[in-house]
């Protein structure tokens, strides 16, 4: 006879409305009991508090989907103390989070051969003082002319901060005098710049949760509601599967278990642009169409790893991945390669045996949810934090559609 065994997902939430909802009520409506181990694994969700933690406190969870600890000190904290102390398995790493910003994460990337426009830094503008600012920068700073960078570079190029931060402080860079004029704003932020790819012809975001993979075809000039298009069949089965390689490398070689990355493809070539981007986007206010298959994907992999208990890598280990970009010259067997090393960490076999002997009427389930008036309630609960009150009906009722819409084309 089984025993009855709780798992617990805890959710991590800052300002998130729609999705936690969606990935609660999907959860109790599957109402799982899923035989493993001699035992009957349920499942529970709530949602992580803020408050004093002793080190040796118990965790309760078992798995922790979070969404602070790029931004909020205090679950940084207490998320590294559960992993260290209690063996908590988390999306995402929250030392990689807090160390590798874009600067690490294009150069590793461009190590292991990825394609990737070429980048530069440069000193910032304006510094901080300190006591030895100045000493140091008489003997050690180089004068440089700026617009003979921006010549190698070539025209046009970027100029965006080293760490990110959700568009700040991004500029399009089309002369000399753009650049000059763009540098003297930037005051004390350190700045990459990168060549541009114009001329493209098509951009897409993709998105990884685990070893799923979703790509969407993305116009950033478009209203933020129609950034992410309907648009489907757009790549071929061949570069999607380099896409998908190309994020499940950057993805585990990070430690990110929900992550995307932006990609421009010019004359048949692809080039990453921006993919540190741990936990990005989840909103149904600019994912519609696509946010179904965000909730679904995101509790697939949180039922997985609280049932299996999956062990949390604590440490990144890139060696495997430098000893493949040292043995391979091709660049395909390279890629390969990279991504036999995360279908490894990530368990891709693995989980999709386990889903379709356990959730094989998740679809079903999500399905009917998200045609019930509780997820209309969710979605429209997010449009009213965003939109003018004269624009909630029309936005609630399109969001809404477009969900249905995704259900219909998935049939």
């Amino acid at each position: 006879m089984s025993t009855s065994v709780t798992r617990r997902i805890g959710l991590s939430l800052g300002a998130d409305l729609c999705w936690p909802i969606c990935f609660e009520e999907i959860l109790k409506r599957l109402d799982l009991k899923i035989p493993h181990n001699c035992q009957t694994l349920n499942f529970e969700t709530e949602r992580v508090t803020i408050e004093p933690f002793s080190l040796t406190q118990p965790c309760r969870y078992d798995v922790v989907v979070d969404r602070l600890t790029h931004w909020y000190h205090t679950s940084r904290e207490w998320i590294k103390k559960a992993i260290l102390m209690d063996g908590l398995y988390v999306f995402n790493n929250p030392w990689s989070i807090q160390s590798n910003e874009k600067h690490t994460t294009y150069c590793a990337m461009a190590k292991l051969g990825l394609p990737i426009p070429e980048t530069w830094l440069v000193p910032p503008k304006e510094y901080e003082p300190t006591n030895d600012l100045q000493i140091t920068l008489e003997r050690y700073a180089k004068l440089f002319d700026l617009g003979e960078v921006g010549r190698t570079i070539g025209y046009p190029m970027y100029m965006k901060p080293f760490d990110g931060g959700a568009w700040r402080g991004v500029s399009r860079i089309d002369s000399e005098q753009t650049l000059r004029t763009a540098y003297d704003q930037s005051g004390k932020s350190l700045m990459h710049l990168q060549k541009g790819v114009d001329d493209f012809d098509l951009f897409v975001r993709c998105l990884g949760i685990g070893p799923q993979f979703h790509i969407i075809k993305y116009d950033p000039a478009a209203s933020l509601h129609d950034r992410y298009t309907m648009a489907r069949d757009f790549v071929s089965p061949a570069e999607a599967q380099n896409l998908r390689d190309m994020t499940l490398t950057i993805n585990s070689f990070f430690g990110w278990d929900f992550n995307s990355c932006e990609a421009i493809r010019k004359d048949g070539k692809w080039y990453l642009i921006d993919f540190a981007n741990a936990c990005p986007d989840s909103q149904v206010t600019s994912l519609h169409y696509h946010f179904p298959w965000l909730v679904s994907a995101n509790l697939k992999w949180a039922i997985y790893t609280a049932a299996t208990k999956k062990r949390f890598r604590k440490t990144l280990d890139w060696d495997p991945y430098y000893e493949v970009q040292g043995r391979e010259t091709d660049f395909s067997k390279r890629l390969a390669g990279y991504a036999a090393i995360g279908n490894q960490r990530l368990e891709t076999e693995a989980f999709d045996a386990f889903c379709r002997e356990h959730l094989g009427h998740f679809d079903q389930v999500a399905r009917e949810f998200f045609q019930s008036e509780t997820a209309y309630r969710a979605i429209r609960l997010k449009v009213e934090a965003l939109f003018p009150p004269h624009e909630i009906d029309t936005f609630s009722q399109l969001f809404f559609d477009r969900v249905q819409t995704w259900f219909q084309q998935q049939s």
